[in-house]
């Protein structure tokens, strides 16, 4: 494996920085480009390694609280301990690969599922064909298949807050229209569906998912290797992804984050929202007591009736 040495930390940081091709960086550092590409895969896999557990290590129950904490400060939805997504990300046409990779927006890709609390990664998962939906993928995810086989280390169901007379209701993560509704996995009602309970609701959730797409924003505007093709194979690709996502929470935790960071807009491409199939009783009695909460006067917010224009 290679060593970090100075000359590799300045290759990579420069392809990942920039998304410059190995081609370009052939003739910036006067290597090779089977030289590059190797000092970059294998560079990438070093910094992975050793600070995944650290920057991006499994959150324990005490994380999630923390996490749920932090959430309901900044914004005022209970009990939330992160926002799940997904996003393409673009690569060459890998050989014998078929429409595999071929997603809904006709190009090829693989796809970073990614779980933030406000700016950092907590949990990924790399490496799904393109053609796949957001659904799918989560579901078969390692963390999807624990969440759905409720077999995660989430803290035990406790009161909202100031609700301490009402009944206790299980942590859950906030999600777009794509994901299965589940009594830990709170989404969206559809717009057919909508009365103005559910549009404030609706508005509230909303309010909580957007820490993912602006982490999805902070992220490719850092590494604008996200911004073109990947002109390298799947395994590599999802190699590069890792090391950015784990340098993103390393950034992130040591510099801070400014005001015009949070406003960046995602140049990743989300991922195909299908149906979602059948929904669990306990899950529509979890968001209906959710939606009953945040248009409870005591736990409204003042401008969230202007909002829906009520």
């Amino acid at each position: 494996m290679v060593d970090i040495q100075p000359y590799n930390i300045i290759t990579v940081s420069l392809s990942l920085a920039t998304g410059q091709h190995f081609t370009a960086l052939h003739f910036e550092f006067l290597a090779g480009v089977s030289t590059i590409a190797m000092i970059v895969r294998e560079t990438c896999k070093v910094l992975w390694t050793i600070l995944q557990p650290i920057e991006m290590a499994e959150p324990t129950t005490n994380d999630w609280l923390s996490i749920a904490k932090g959430y309901f400060e900044k914004t005022q939805f209970p009990n939330t301990v992160g926002a799940v997504d997904g996003k393409h990300i673009r690569i060459e046409c890998p050989k014998s690969s078929g429409s595999l990779y071929y997603n809904y927006k006709h190009f090829l890709s693989l796809i970073l599922m990614a779980i933030c609390d406000y700016y950092c990664f907590r949990i990924i998962d790399v490496g799904s064909f393109g053609k796949e939906s957001d659904c799918n993928v989560f579901k078969t995810s390692t963390f999807g298949k624990k969440l759905y086989g409720d077999k995660l280390n989430f803290p035990p169901e406790q009161c909202l807050p100031n609700d301490e007379l009402g009944s206790p209701q299980p942590f859950v993560l906030v999600a777009d229209e794509a994901f299965a509704l589940q009594k830990n996995l709170l989404r969206p009602f559809p717009g057919r569906t909508l009365n103005d309970k559910r549009r404030i609701f609706n508005y509230r959730l909303s309010r909580a998912r957007q820490y993912i797409e602006c982490t999805f924003g902070i992220m490719s505007k850092k590494w604008r290797v996200f911004q073109t093709n990947i002109l390298v194979e799947p395994d590599a690709a999802v190699i590069i992804t890792k090391a950015c996502c784990v340098l993103h929470n390393f950034v992130r935790r040591r510099d801070g984050f400014s005001v015009e960071d949070t406003m960046s807009s995602s140049c990743m491409e989300s991922v195909q929202r299908r149906g979602v199939g059948n929904i669990q009783k306990n899950a529509k009695d979890v968001r209906e007591y959710f939606v009953e909460y945040v248009n409870n006067p005591n736990h409204a917010l003042d401008w969230q009736n202007t909002i829906i224009g009520r």
